[in-house]
């Protein structure tokens, strides 16, 4: 992918289309960006990913709530006039399904109006079109700072999870007394933090195998690390929904 530098986006700049389904390299943080209009956000796209991020695309509300509810991201940069579902409506949704990831509003809708209403709905910020890459750049940042000294510690039914140090660990008992905390695989962690982000939302494999296990290439490797997980923790940390997938367990620690 060619990289873009530049402090401010030239309204009408042209750049080839992004493949927005290919899959993130390892390692950094993931952005997901909803954005209806194919050349803006073939740039901003580029833009991202020069910055480090590993970018997911979506073209219009429906695919964007999907991808919001069913992988995890560091930030979501989202546009208010998208197709099938209006930004704000989308950024609702996102909200009572649990999703706590930082958004971004990046809307030509500029008013005082406009960005209170953008706030109202759940925006962690709001910046309005045109605009100064720089300050784009520096409220991304911003964002995903805050957004990671609050989401290292997952609370997973009566354990949390230390996002950190892959260790789940129980309140102490009636006796005050305290276990030692469980070890987890990167793996194992991935799936149970994606689990908990998510509490009472039920994941396909394929949601799964697509958000955990993105070198996978069968749905076996999902089932294999439900039963990993309840070999650790206890068979209620993960319910199954027959002929629907996964979901945190309602009692974790029976």
């Amino acid at each position: 992918m060619r990289a873009v530098r530049c402090t401010r986006i030239p309204a009408g700049t042209k750049m080839a289309a992004v493949d927005s389904t290919a899959a993130p390299a390892t390692g950094g943080f993931r952005l997901l960006l909803v954005e209806d209009e194919p050349e803006f956000s073939a740039i901003l796209a580029a833009l991202f990913t020069d910055e480090g991020y590993h970018v997911d695309v979506a073209g219009d509300g429906q695919r964007g709530l999907h991808l919001g509810l069913t992988r995890r991201y560091d930030v979501i940069v989202l546009d208010r006039g998208l197709p099938a579902i209006e930004g704000l409506d989308l950024m609702r949704q996102w909200r009572r399904h649990g999703v706590t990831t930082p958004v971004l509003v990046l809307s030509a809708r500029g008013t005082a109006a406009d960005r209170v209403a953008g706030l109202d709905a759940g925006a962690e910020a709001y910046l309005a079109k045109p605009f100064d890459v720089d300050e784009l750049l520096a409220r991304l940042r911003a964002l995903r700072r805050r957004h990671l000294d609050v989401a290292r510690m997952l609370p997973v039914g009566g354990y949390r999870l230390d996002l950190d140090t892959r260790e789940v660990s129980a309140a102490p008992d009636h006796t005050g007394a305290v276990a030692e905390p469980v070890q987890l695989s990167e793996r194992e962690c991935g799936l149970l933090a994606t689990l908990a982000g998510r509490p009472g939302q039920v994941f396909s494999r394929a949601d799964l195998l697509t958000g955990v296990f993105t070198e996978a290439a069968s749905p076996i490797v999902v089932d294999t690390y439900v039963h990993y997980l309840r070999r650790k923790l206890g068979q209620g940390i993960v319910d199954t929904v027959r002929g629907r997938g996964y979901r945190l367990g309602r009692d974790p620690r029976r």
